[in-house]
């Protein structure tokens, strides 16, 4: 992952238990959405095969990496098949120390104060706010007051309706998954309806940095 490219375009996908079959036109779509940025998680099965793959379908369009990273085994099986970028839904100390090691781009997931500013110590390229539908976007202005250096990335519960709300009380990165990469649509072979939607939050994201 290139972080200053990241930072100008602060947008993650996170494609959670697909299949091989759906990969490829997954990834085509992403491309289209306009969408840089996609994670494909470790609870996902195969996902380190799928992260490969997608490494090969995407080339330089994409930049790939991994979520739902827990322990160091999961992490060597990323990096192995080609991960980006590293991303937790908490902090893991053992992923993070060896993230820094090799200077690779994590996000460790946090909540509380305490465990935002503890993340960001780390070494975080942002601190992923999960679950942030839990406080909503007024919570990101309150861990700004006093954290105002450092990146958040909202994920859960960030929306077309929602992104703009979020940018606006100081997000300075989304996440979003299941809410655009809809596992009903997929199963269908509605790739139509997921591009649709990645293109109305893309849309709505750029309209917020206006």
């Amino acid at each position: 992952m290139n972080r200053d490219g990241f930072l100008e375009k602060p947008l993650i996908g996170i494609l959670r238990g697909i299949d091989a079959a759906s990969l490829e036109p997954l990834i085509e779509v992403v491309i289209r959405s306009g969408l840089e940025t996609l994670e494909i998680t470790m609870n996902t099965p195969c996902a380190a095969e799928l992260i490969a793959r997608a490494r090969e379908l995407a080339g330089d369009r994409l930049s790939i990496g991994a979520g739902t990273v827990l322990d160091r085994d999961s992490l060597d099986s990323a990096l192995a098949a080609g991960a980006g970028f590293i991303v937790m839904p908490t902090l893991v100390e053992e992923v993070a120390s060896s993230c820094r090691e090799r200077d690779i781009p994590f996000f460790p997931g946090a909540l509380t104060p305490q465990e935002i500013h503890r993340a960001w110590l780390a070494g975080a390229c942002m601190v992923k706010v999960f679950p942030a539908r839990v406080f909503g976007p007024e919570y990101f202005r309150e861990i700004k007051g006093p954290f105002d250096s450092i990146r958040l990335l909202a994920c859960g519960g960030v929306s077309a309706d929602s992104i703009g709300e979020y940018a606006r009380c100081g997000a300075d990165g989304f996440a979003f998954g299941g809410s655009l990469f809809d596992p009903s649509w997929i199963a269908a072979g509605r790739f139509e309806q997921v591009e649709a939607g990645l293109k109305e939050l893309l849309a709505a994201w750029a309209d917020s940095n206006r």
